[in-house]
């Protein structure tokens, strides 16, 4: 069986979780077809049809399809070019009681369309516990770190110090609003129920003799048995395509999330201050032996895009959708929906794995600070040299005529920052000299952010992943591997 559970799209889902893989592989939806048939036969039984308890065995029995019946399933479908009505026949020739009956009433986006929503279900959660994964691995990490001074930029350009951990908590931040956002699409998602052709149930309404508290329960009954809480009130003859924007929108915004997250990374790593995990036997260069490319955080760049740009296919998508419905949604969505959530599943696994090895490199941080403090530090040395009694204008002079000297040095010949050689040198700054070590020292220089870090994992993170969901997920959670 395991040649019907890889869902082949243009992306592959060689990399995504083997539960995702499995959610959109051909095994699963044509199983889920054969759910729904289920279900819509023991609901039409409860409420009075002719349907014998030998069909509904006989479609109990043989849910999930053997490579057999795809064969057979595939050759109806060549013959009638109907992929639904290929799967009825086949389920059919294995549950012959219940051939008659299997999709009574329905039409075609009755297990489509109601499949796809079960999928796009069963997707979210798999994508929220991976989320809750990916906050607590990076939390553990902002923690590990709250206090290490690092170099701040702004425009790419040098800063205040802010500390690797407080760094890592915007990260968090952004995640946290991600798992946010698509809890709410999860818990908005409903059904499409029992609804006809065009929506108007007007087949039930004639199976059940013009009985119309009947066909309102089998709605009723069938969305129970399919395990949503409601279905939706009125639709075409499918659930509305802004649905899928809906459900797509939080992934994009993940994918922006997931996209910051791994550049800020490669910007680092080329700073060689903080590198994703790297095998000791792994090459990063056919031709440059020496190299340590961010492959992982550039992959998650590369599908992220990726991400982004399949919400713009859900969009134009419901916007044309007319009337009661056209068939230009149909090869769009097959393709776009399984993408995105194959593409966020990896972006997720992908970046846990980054979050689980990656390594900081405190001496090269404390290198770059120093090259850059003093320079920062002026303000402070003028304070200090105010409070012993000096002039602020007079000292201010003093400091920036040293400070285009170092710079010069820098700028002009390459050396290093001697700013505070300068100052230790001229007697101007006697009154000071003994509290340059203390006005230098980085950790003065961070404000509160170890106590942001603190307070934001304790305030914001901890009650989200102590939550029922969070304490299971986490529990349960090994490291993600990546083969390549």
């Amino acid at each position: 069986m395991e040649a019907f559970d890889t869902y082949q799209t243009p992306l592959s889902s060689r990399y995504a979780s083997k539960e995702m893989a499995h959610l959109f592989s051909p095994s699963n939806r044509f199983f889920t077809w054969r759910k729904l048939w289920l279900n819509l036969a023991i609901a039409e039984k409860e409420l009075g049809l002719r349907i014998s308890d030998e069909a509904i065995s006989q479609m109990k029995d043989n849910l999930h399809l053997t490579p057999e019946q795809f064969d057979v399933a595939a050759a109806e479908e060549k013959k009638r070019r109907h992929d639904v009505m290929a799967h009825v026949y086949t389920f059919g020739t294995v549950a012959p009681a219940a051939a008659g009956i299997i999709h009574l009433g329905a039409t075609s986006c009755y297990v489509t369309d109601n499949a796809d929503l079960i999928f796009l279900r069963d997707g979210l959660d798999y994508l929220i516990r991976s989320l809750y994964v990916l906050i607590s691995r990076l939390s553990a990490f902002a923690s590990k770190y709250r206090d290490l001074p690092t170099l701040g930029f702004t425009h790419f350009q040098p800063a205040q110090l802010t500390t690797v951990g407080k760094r890592a908590t915007l990260w968090i931040q952004e995640l946290l609003w991600d798992l946010r956002n698509i809890k709410r699409a999860r818990e908005d998602l409903g059904f499409r129920g029992v609804k006809g052709t065009t929506g108007t149930q007007a087949s039930f309404l004639a199976l059940f003799d013009g009985d119309h508290e009947k066909v309102e329960s089998l709605d009723k009954r069938v969305t129970q048995l399919s395990g949503f809480d409601y279905a939706y009130p009125v639709t075409s003859q499918t659930y509305s395509r802004k649905i899928d924007i809906d459900v797509l929108a939080p992934l994009a915004s993940l994918g922006a999330t997931a996209h910051k997250i791994a550049t800020d990374i490669r910007l680092l790593a080329n700073l060689k201050e903080i590198e994703e995990p790297f095998e000791s036997t792994q090459i990063g260069s056919s031709a440059m032996a020496y190299k340590r490319n961010p492959m992982r955080s550039e992959r998650v760049c590369s599908l992220s895009r990726h991400l982004m740009v399949l919400h713009q296919n859900a969009l134009m998508t419901a916007s044309v959708q007319w009337f009661e419905r056209t068939l230009d949604d149909s090869a769009n969505r097959r393709i776009t929906l399984p993408e995105a959530f194959l593409t966020a599943d990896i972006v997720l696994s992908t970046l846990q794995n980054i979050s689980e090895g990656l390594v900081v490199y405190p001496r090269v941080i404390a290198r770059r600070i120093s090259q850059e403090l003093p320079f920062m530090a002026t303000e402070n040395i003028i304070m200090a040299l105010v409070k012993a009694g000096g002039d602020r204008q007079e000292a201010h002079e003093n400091i920036r005529v040293l400070s285009h000297e170092a710079a010069h040095q820098v700028k002009q010949l390459g050396l290093e920052n001697d700013l505070i050689e300068r100052v230790k040198r001229d007697p101007y700054f006697d009154p000071i000299k003994d509290q340059l070590d203390s006005l230098l020292d980085p950790k003065s220089f961070v404000g509160r952010a170890p106590e942001q870090v603190e307070r934001f994992l304790r305030e914001w993170v901890d009650p989200v992943l102590g939550d029922e969901i969070g304490r299971e997920v986490i529990k349960g959670a090994g490291k993600v591997e990546l083969s390549v």
